[in-house]
C-alpha cells in the first residue's frame, strides 16, 4: 500500500513540475495524488458485496453441513 501512495507522489511531482510551466500545478498535482489515494483505499460498496458474498458463501456451507449429518457423515 505504501509503494502505491509513493508512486502518486512521484507522479504528482512529475506532473505538477510539468504543470508548473502552463499553471494550475496544484489541481493537477491534487488529482493524482487523490487518485492513488482511493486506489490505496476500499469503497463501502466493496465492503457490502464482500460480506455480503461471505454471508452466502457461509450459509451455502451451513446447508452442505446439515445435509451431510441427516446422511450420518460429519462436516
Amino acid at each position: 500500500m505504501a509503494a502505491l501512495f509513493l508512486q502518486g507522489c512521484v507522479a504528482g511531482a512529475v506532473v505538477g513540475a510539468g504543470a508548473a510551466v502552463v499553471g494550475g500545478a496544484a489541481k493537477v498535482t491534487g488529482a493524482v495524488v487523490g487518485a492513488g489515494i482511493d486506489a490505496a483505499h476500499t469503497s463501502d460498496e466493496e465492503l457490502r458485496e464482500k460480506r455480503e458474498r461471505e454471508q452466502r458463501e457461509a450459509e451455502r456451507e451451513a446447508r452442505r453441513c446439515e445435509r451431510r449429518q441427516q446422511q450420518g457423515k460429519a462436516c
